[in-house]
Parts: C-alpha cells; sequence; structure tokens
C-alpha cells in the first residue's frame, strides 16, 4: 500500500516511516504542512494517509483530511488532542492518540491495511478511535 505521512514533528514522522516501510508498504511523501501535503496529494497520490490534526502552518489537518476524502483516499488521524475532531471525523477511519506505541501503530495499519483491501470484518485494534 502506498501511503503518506502528514506529520510536523520530524521525528514522529521518521518512526512511522519505519513501522510502515517495516511492515512491507511504501511511504510516497512526508508532509510538515499543509502546502506540502497538497503537493504530495497532487504527485503521488497514496492509498492511505496518516494525518496530524496541527501542522507547521497551523491546525490545518482537518482541511487537508477532507481534501482526501473528497479524493476517496482513507486516512487516520493521529492527534495528542482527538477531541478537537468534528463529530464526523472530518471523513477519517478513525484516530490514534499521541503518545502512542510502535505496536499500536503496526496493529492500526495491520487492520487499515485489511479494511482498504476489502475485509470489513476484522475488528478493529485498541490503538485505533473509529469514526
Amino acid at each position: 500500500m502506498k501511503v503518506m505521512i502528514v506529520e510536523d514533528e520530524m521525528l514522529l514522522a521518521m518512526e512511522l516511516q519505519w513501522e510502515i516501510e517495516a511492515a512491507g508498504h511504501t511511504v510516497v511523501g512526508q508532509a510538515a504542512s499543509s502546502a506540502q501535503a497538497l503537493e504530495i496529494l497532487e504527485t503521488s497520490p497514496p492509498e492511505f494517509a496518516f494525518v496530524d490534526i496541527q501542522l507547521q502552518d497551523g491546525p490545518k489537518g482537518i482541511d487537508f483530511g477532507r481534501a482526501l476524502a473528497e479524493r476517496g483516499i482513507p486516512y487516520v488521524f493521529v492527534s495528542g488532542n482527538i477531541k478537537k475532531l468534528p463529530p464526523d471525523f472530518a471523513g477519517a477511519i478513525g484516530a490514534i492518540e499521541k503518545p502512542y506505541t510502535m505496536n499500536g501503530i503496526a496493529n492500526a495499519l495491520e487492520y487499515i491495511s485489511a479494511v482498504v483491501s476489502g475485509d470489513k470484518d476484522r475488528l478493529p485494534p485498541a490503538s485505533l478511535v473509529l469514526a
């Protein structure tokens, strides 16, 4: 699966990339701002994305999430405060709250990969709050 990371904390983005690649997926790009994210979306569209709410250019993650949803690209929010999400989760599958564990990310990624592939019967892991 081609995955995009929208995260302004570089260390978290690097850890997330490592976990994604260790699970056998490809990272098509990392973005720290909504402008960078939109550029990657246009040049290397992902099949899935992890999106932080608060980016370098402010709380633009929700807006970027909506842009993903409009294109039919599934995603989850990764945030320190998921209470800031709108009631409809802006079209996201769900959210992973920071601080998260790498095991939690791995379990969520396995679930998400299965769902994106069409497996609707899989139960979500505890690390993923569904929308």
